[in-house]
């Protein structure tokens, strides 16, 4: 293709930006940029993503690899200033007077080895319920920032802090302590509050949706003051009243009587509120009721809303669509002396549904960029790798999320038969950036060491047609 008629790149500018904010996490300019190197090649690489097969696509598979495996072993990155760089420069895409939305979520990471550092024998995710099996994994937890729902309800789970969630059982190293998953999760949500009042964000409310798994006492209990919580809930929850006023002697009461079960109110005929969410490109029709507030055991000092959504069973073209009820905790907010939901109901049930992003990006992550393929035996290693990985993946979308918006995006889908959803795939990401990266003339070497200033690696960057000769040398899955 003629030099005039190439398309002007727009991800590498982005992404040049982006990864120099990053810069502070490392403190010298040869690590950040081995670091930048890395990152980079995780879209080029065709095989499997081990950090030696990286260095195979960096054209560095005959040198010193040391310097590499130090940067996650000793380690050389600072990943407190790697999220919190991050975290900034996702605040240019939030309203102030709008929650910053969160999804929150345990990730398991599959490994083989007994003797790894954070393994332990884990609940296997893919088994069948009425028969659950178990894997050799390492269990992590996992807060993204979501994307704010574009008009057609398309939204991102974009990875935050990645904190290890080691089981007590666990091959832990020393001075490593065991972790449940909650209490990782309600670390990483005080650290958002910390870091947004840091940004001079104080006033910024926080809105995290997840799962049965953060919906426990000591969740409710120990949230920070300015973010709320938005959990699924099991439909036998035992949930009690708000306590009454005090009368007659002795300790005042916690809790009022014992509330409805969340199935309960699906016998109810009246009191309902229908309505249609936009959930990635369609219409979803819910009939749900908003009751409370109450309060579980152990966490009387926080009230609770209960959303109660409707199942549907229905045929519509010739399919028969079923969706069964759900039930979800919200905690609520003090307004003039009453307890009232934190938003709309409406609205919670529309980020509610976000949530499932989250798990897409887990699958994302997993299948087609490597997570959990790089082996690290060290103590630090083992932990800092998975984490340097899922930044690594953070930054590659949100500087594609800034290039091409939350929409369709540039490139057409492969195939005729098709014609693409309505939000670009992180497949068609991986597919602009190789075309950026490999749309020139020469072939050479792209790795520079640790010489050059980083307007020369930028150069070798626009130049990085030597990288598919050495990414297909090294794809290869075993």
């Amino acid at each position: 293709m003629p030099e005039s008629t190439k398309p002007a790149p727009v991800l590498l500018p982005q992404l040049r930006d982006l990864l120099l904010a990053h810069r502070p996490a490392c403190r010298q300019e040869r690590v950040f940029h081995r670091l930048v190197a890395l990152t980079l090649t995780c879209v080029c690489a065709l095989g499997r993503h081990t950090l030696t097969q990286l260095l195979v696509v960096l054209g560095r598979g005959q040198l010193d690899w040391s310097a590499a495996y130090r940067l996650f072993s000793t380690p050389r990155l600072d990943y407190a200033a790697l999220t919190r760089c991050f975290l900034r420069q996702t605040l240019a895409h939030v309203d102030r007077a709008a929650p910053y939305l969160v999804a929150i979520d345990g990730v398991q990471v599959p490994r083989a080895s007994r003797t790894m550092p954070g393994t332990s024998w884990l609940h296997a995710p893919r088994t069948p319920p009425f028969r659950r099996g178990i894997h050799r994994a390492q269990r992590f937890s996992h807060l993204a920032w979501l994307t704010p729902p574009s008009a057609e309800g398309y939204s991102r789970a974009v990875p935050l802090r990645v904190t290890a969630a080691f089981p007590e059982k666990a091959v832990r190293p020393e001075g490593v302590a065991a972790t449940k998953e909650w209490e990782a999760g309600l670390a990483s949500l005080r650290w958002l509050r910390e870091e947004l009042e840091a940004a001079e964000h104080a006033d910024q409310p926080v809105l995290a949706v997840a799962d049965g798994s953060y919906s426990t006492r000591h969740v409710w209990a120990g949230l920070p003051a300015g973010v709320s919580v938005l959990a699924r809930c099991a439909r036998n929850r035992a949930l009690s009243t708000l306590p009454g006023p005090r009368s007659g002697r002795g300790r005042p009461r916690k809790y009022g009587e014992r509330a409805p079960t969340p199935a309960a109110w699906l016998q109810q005929r009246r009191g309902w509120t229908t309505t249609t969410l936009v959930v990635r490109g369609r219409d979803v029709p819910a009939t749900y009721r908003a009751e409370g507030p109450y309060l579980v055991t152990g966490a009387a000092a926080q009230p609770l809303f209960l959303l109660v959504v409707k199942g549907l069973d229905r045929v519509a073209r010739g399919h028969r669509r079923r969706r069964e009820p759900s039930f979800w905790l919200v905690s609520a907010v003090e307004q003039a002396g009453t307890w009232t939901l934190p938003w709309p109901a409406e609205q919670l049930l529309g980020w509610a549904w976000q949530r499932w992003e989250i798990e897409v990006t887990h699958r994302d992550l997993k299948a087609g960029f490597g997570l959990g393929e790089g082996q690290a035996w060290s103590p630090s290693g083992t932990v800092v790798g998975v984490q340097w990985r899922a930044w690594a993946w953070a930054v590659l979308v949100l500087a594609g999320y800034r290039a091409w918006g939350a929409g369709r995006g540039p490139l057409a889908p492969l195939g005729r038969w098709w014609g693409g959803s309505g939000r670009w795939s992180v497949g068609q990401l991986w597919q602009g950036y190789r075309q950026e990266l490999w749309a020139v003339r020469d072939f050479r070497t792209v790795w520079l060491g640790t010489v050059g200033t980083w307007t020369e690696i930028l150069d070798v960057i626009r130049d990085w047609s030597a990288t598919w000769d050495n990414a297909t040398l090294g794809a290869r899955r075993t």
